[in-house]
């Protein structure tokens, strides 16, 4: 890559200056750079190029960072941070656990829990190099803010629907058109609040949980927002055979066809999941330019495989996510490249560790619309990225690094993370938050919260 100082950078005075490090990003084609020096200025890179060919430069700091990778951060384009409350629990339940008598719910979370259990989340995401995530669930007018003080950018909303889901897990569906009007209201008065906070570190997507759980007039009315205000959409899709079935019993078409007809499939829609989407579907929502946000780990937790390759064969954009109950972003794209490949029996160039890293980057800024701000690592681009220690027993010989990162690495072997231009984790701490403490909050919220949904269902002992 050819040095290009940003406008405006003087190559000389920088805040950070990154030597030694092997350079591995997309933008879109894989490019690989070793010895590589980065100068970051402010908030943005001010250069990337390999040792012999970098400007001369000063800095507040220098980081030595040989034995390291340097990959932009990554960004997680679905998830449910407070959701770690079922953490070991869930995966082992089957489908929709958060329906199940005796599990704890997002109604019955306090606001001080999910503030506890959110800020477990985002710490894990960050130390694990995810420097963007896109959150939903419960209180996200609190989880918001204190998911970004720990370090990443955050976008959050809280779940738009007009469904009761205090009766959902008795197997009750009925649809409310006040709980639609007050969740939707929540919505854009935190998009009002928070969307393009400081820094960019907080964000608002509109989040309709998924066409099974809002009516039809509740998704129009999310579109219209949608299209007065601009922004992104994101919601769950063709998750479960039975949100297939309850659409088609209620509106006559699946939910991919919902979606279309009431204004929301489209380039600025996240949908995630797509585990059951007809042939027709895929077609339809690749035509549409729509972005999947895959979820492979979660997914096969669960014994089930979203037809990435058909998808990817139909136009579907895919990006990366890890949704429930962990935020390991390097072991998922371990998974979607093993899962992928069991669809086509084989391996294929179309469907590589490079292909991966773009779905777990540059594709996620695309599909979070920050695509010219990050998810590459080139001169004017935000300075959010993540350090690898290449020096661990399992990523050693390194003939290629990006093959050892995908096929043997894990979110435990990033050592640094800068978002913003700011180190937020360094030798595989976080800076700004007391670790102990976010781990002792979140045990108790979520000791308190599965003792008050056990006592539910196991009958009262009498005297």
């Amino acid at each position: 890559m050819t040095p290009t100082p940003s406008p405006g950078v003087d190559p000389g005075s920088l805040d950070l200056l990154i030597t030694g490090a092997t350079v591995v990003h997309t933008r879109p084609q894989l490019e690989v750079i070793e010895n590589a020096v980065i100068g970051i200025a402010g908030a943005r890179i001010a250069f990337v190029a390999h040792a012999n060919a970098a400007p001369r430069a000063s800095a507040r700091r220098t980081l030595d960072l040989r034995g390291h990778m340097v990959l932009p951060g990554f960004i997680n384009v679905h998830t449910h941070t407070i959701l770690t409350m079922v953490r070991g629990v869930a995966e082992d339940m089957g489908f929709a656990p958060a329906y199940t008598p005796g599990v704890p719910h997002g109604h019955e979370v306090t606001p001080d829990e999910a503030v506890a259990l959110a800020r477990l989340g985002a710490l894990e995401a960050l130390m694990f190099g995810s420097t963007v995530i896109n959150d939903s669930y419960v209180h996200a007018d609190l989880t918001l803010p204190a998911m970004a003080d720990v370090g990443l950018r955050a976008y959050a909303c809280g779940r738009i629907h007009d469904v009761d889901f205090s009766r959902v897990h008795l197997g009750e569906w009925r649809h409310d058109d006040a709980i639609g009007e007050r969740t939707l209201g929540e919505a854009l008065a935190l998009h009002a609040r928070w969307h393009g906070g400081p820094d960019s570190r907080t964000g608002v997507h509109l989040t309709p949980h998924a066409p099974d759980t809002c009516s039809q007039a509740l998704l129009r009315r999310v579109a219209d927002h949608r299209e007065r205000h601009g922004g992104v959409v994101t919601t769950h899709l063709s998750q479960s055979r039975m949100e297939n079935q309850r659409v088609q019993e209620r509106d006559g078409c699946s939910p991919c066809e919902l979606l279309d007809q009431t204004g929301l499939l489209g380039p600025a829609l996240i949908a995630a999941h797509g585990m059951y989407l007809s042939e027709a579907d895929m077609q339809r929502a690749g035509a549409a330019g729509m972005h999947l946000a895959h979820v492979p780990k979660g997914n096969a937790t669960g014994g089930r495989i979203a037809p990435t390759r058909a998808m990817q064969d139909a136009g579907i954009r895919l990006a990366l996510a890890t949704d429930n109950m962990h935020a390991d972003m390097i072991e998922v794209m371990r998974w979607a490249l093993n899962l992928g490949r069991i669809q086509t029996g084989g391996i294929d160039d179309g469907w590589q560790p490079e292909d991966m890293l773009r779905m777990a980057t540059y594709n996620g800024a695309h599909a979070m619309g920050l695509g010219d701000h990050m998810g590459s690592l080139e001169a004017g681009k935000l300075a959010d990225m993540v350090c690898v220690d290449m020096r661990r027993p399992h990523l050693v010989p390194c003939i290629n690094p990006l093959g050892n990162l995908v096929h043997t690495g894990q979110g435990r072997d990033v050592a640094l993370v800068i978002v913003h231009g700011e180190v937020v984790v360094e030798g595989g701490r976080a800076l700004r938050v007391d670790q102990d403490s976010i781990l002792a909050d979140a045990q108790q919220a979520a000791a308190a919260l599965w003792q008050r949904a056990r006592a539910q269902v196991e009958p009262r002992r009498t005297a």
